[in-house]
This record gives C-alpha cells, structure tokens and sequence, in this order.
C-alpha cells in the first residue's frame, strides 16, 4: 500500500495508463477517466474526451524569454519553471489577447461535489467591453500528461469562488525545445 493513496490516482490520471484489464473494459470510441466523487472518493467515467493534448498544427508564436536566469536557476521542477514563464512572458496576455493579472498560485479549496481541487494558478482580467474574466491555469511538464477532470474542476472552482466572473480555463503544456503550448 502506498503512504499516500492519492499519489497512485494522480499517477493513474497524468502519469501512466491504467492496466490494459481495465482498459479492456472500457466502451468502444471512450476513455476511462477518474472523477472526484467528494472528499477522498473517486469514480472510473468512461468519456469521449479523457486527455488535453496539443494540437500538431499549432502555429508557433516566438517570443523573446524574459523569465529571470536565476528563477530558471532555482525552479524546483518542470511545472514551476512553466508557471515563471507564463508570468514573466506574459504569455497568459499573448494567448488571450487581454491583460491579465495573476491573483493566486496553486489554489486549493474544496467544492462540495468533488472535494478537494487545485489550480496552479489564477488570473483575472477586463476586457474593452468592460467584462471580467477568471482564467485558470493547468501547468504540466515535459512527462506529465493533461487531463480533462482537472478542467472540469477549475470551471466548479470557477463558479464556486468567481461565480460573477466569465470562466476561461488554460492548460499549458511544456513541449520539446523550451516550447509551451497553451491549449
């Protein structure tokens, strides 16, 4: 038994596949994906839409790296070094095409329904329209993989903690060759 059991449902959902057994059971054209069911509780859900991958037909946007070379230095791991370089590129800003203003990194709070969620980081912005904006961040590194239950839990915190603000959520992913993609 692992220490923490948590540990073996975030590595089922971003790390590594399930065991072929139980991918065997899964109906044709879905995916398995582990929900959150309330606090310490999980469901297997068979989905159409189990990953968040980048598209290989994305355009690449260059843009200079103005990320300090002693924060690179220090980062502890990939997601880290990725939410330094979407704050210190504004890339957030170039993605959306509106300035934003980071409010909070790594957010845990609970939501009824699901229990305990994090968001890596939150940002809120005004549009020309004068509308507001909560976009929320999913960061992951080179070999971790983005998945569709971590959006689906920034939209419920979205509308739990923001609930007048238009919800916008942002998965970004390192690539290859300090490319990011933003999805």
């Amino acid at each position: 038994m692992p220490k923490n059991p948590s540990d073996v449902i975030y590595s089922f959902r971003y790390r590594v596949p399930l065991p072929k057994t139980i991918q065997q059971r899964v109906p044709k054209g879905e995916e398995w994906i582990i929900r959150p069911a309330g606090r310490s509780k999980y469901c297997f859900v068979a989905a159409k839409v189990a990953k968040v991958e980048p598209t290989k037909r994305m355009a690449e946007t260059k843009v200079p790296d103005a990320t300090p070379g002693v924060i690179s230095m220090y980062a502890i791991n990939d997601e880290q070094v990725l939410l330094a370089k979407l704050r210190y590129n504004r890339l957030v800003d170039i993605f959306t095409r509106v300035t934003c203003y980071p409010l909070q990194s790594h957010l845990r709070t609970a939501i009824p329904s699901l229990g305990q969620v994090e968001t890596d980081e939150i940002y809120i912005n005004v549009d020309q329209r004068g509308a507001h904006y909560v976009f929320s961040v999913q960061a992951k590194g080179k070999t971790d993989r983005l998945n569709i239950v971590q959006i689906e839990q920034d939209v419920a915190m979205c509308k739990r903690k923001f609930p007048e603000l238009i919800c916008r959520p942002i998965a970004d992913q390192f690539m290859q060759d300090q490319l990011l993609c933003p999805v």
